[in-house]
């Protein structure tokens, strides 16, 4: 079988869409749309600790000068880190950050990277697979077997992440690199999205195989017919031959 980078090149293509949902007064959500279909991501601005939509706009930012290096892997995860330290310097003392998750497309292969508990799903073959790990206080208790996954949703502490970008001077970002098939789709989604929609309805979404636009939309609109009550990022992303 022939490696991922020696296939004839994907088409890589995708949509998405940022709302504030129907509870929180301002979107602190921002999302990356490569238009040459290289680069997707999502950050969350961190609610509550002041300046959220500054954090995740500095994050989004950051990515957007990311260009392609022989280590794809290495160049995502240390933009990442530079942005951290310029997120936690503006913070200035003050509590400011945000969750991300990105997919940088090379050859052929997704290099991903995730801090926090925004999410990475593949659609692959009618199956749905969560491929990133939430950095969350309730993913510890996951993991330790005091709470189960069901559980995770109703939660008090549900939205408490153990790690983000802006938090402390230094941050680990955890990454995973997928060799791309044709009729994958990426999923890339802040909270807003995970939390009020559970992920067989995600997959039944996916499911339609309707075009990318699209697909986003009808996801987003399932977060705000669940009441949206956190700000809903989206992005679709799929990979086609020709």
């Amino acid at each position: 079988m022939r490696s991922a980078s020696t296939l004839a090149p994907l088409r890589i293509t995708g949509a998405g869409f940022t709302h504030k949902g129907l509870v929180r007064d301002r979107n602190e959500d921002a999302i990356l749309i490569d238009p040459n279909g290289e680069l997707w991501a999502v950050a969350d601005g961190m609610g509550g600790h002041g300046h959220g939509d500054v954090a995740a706009d500095m994050v989004i930012d950051s990515l957007a000068t990311l260009t392609r290096t022989d280590d794809p892997e290495v160049c995502l995860v240390e933009t990442l880190q530079r942005s951290n330290q310029a997120v936690f310097a503006a913070a200035d003392g003050t509590v400011m950050g945000a969750t991300v998750v990105a997919a940088f497309m090379d050859a052929n292969v997704a290099y991903c990277a995730w801090v926090g508990d925004s999410r990475i799903y593949l659609w692959r073959q009618g199956q749905l697979k969560q491929m990133t790990k939430d950095h969350s206080h309730i993913q510890e208790l996951i993991d330790q077997g005091v709470l189960s996954k069901e559980a995770e949703r109703s939660h008090p502490e549900r939205n408490v992440v153990t790690r983000a970008i802006g938090a402390e001077p230094d941050v680990d970002v955890d990454t995973f690199v997928l060799p791309l098939q044709s009729a994958d789709r990426l999923l890339l989604c802040s909270d807003g999205l995970s939390g009020a929609v559970e992920d067989t309805k995600l997959a039944d979404t996916m499911m339609l195989n309707r075009p990318d636009n699209a697909t986003a939309a009808r996801l987003l609109q399932a977060a705000l017919d669940a009441g949206a009550p956190d700000n809903v990022s989206v992005i679709v992303v799929t990979a086609t031959e020709g």
